[in-house]
């Protein structure tokens, strides 16, 4: 299973409600050059997962019209939900794309491929690809690609 970790770009400060920020016109930008990237690698079954945040939900339309909303994916979602949406490692599809959080996907990426509890750093619209496999009768997670949106 290949699952990708794509934090939702930048988004405005002040809305009504957390859930109702938007994106800035740099982060439909950052989005969209991250979509790009991403288009360009996934296999066409890829399933695109969003947390019911706007700011998420529109950096996962600038992928592909084919997404769910799992609210289970919200703001200060933990790491367990997160792969539990997700299937991991068995995977509810081969690739699964997840539009979320900080620090929840920092928390993900930690868990997966440091062992640890900590929170690693994924800057907005930053994408981290891992990728699970077994070896030795043991389930592993390999880290593919991490790409920052000024890379892209």
């Amino acid at each position: 299973m290949d699952l990708i970790l794509w934090r939702h770009a930048e988004a405005e400060d002040v809305a009504s409600s957390d859930l109702a920020r938007a994106l800035t016109t740099h982060g439909r930008k950052q989005a969209q050059n991250a979509a790009k990237w991403l288009r360009s690698r996934l296999p066409d079954d890829a399933v695109v997962l969003a947390s019911p945040a706007v700011r998420t939900i529109q950096t996962a339309e600038t992928l592909s019209d084919r997404y769910r909303v799992v609210r289970e994916l919200a703001p200060n979602a933990s790491a367990n939900d997160v792969l539990e949406a997700a299937g991991w490692p068995g995977g509810i599809a081969q690739t699964v794309v997840i539009v979320g959080h900080q620090p929840t996907l920092g928390h993900v990426a930690a868990q997966l491929l440091g062992n640890s509890g900590a929170s690693w750093p994924l800057k907005k619209a930053g994408i981290w690809w891992i990728a699970s496999r077994e070896r030795d009768g043991a389930e592993q997670a390999v880290l593919r690609a991490a790409i920052s949106p000024d890379l892209i």
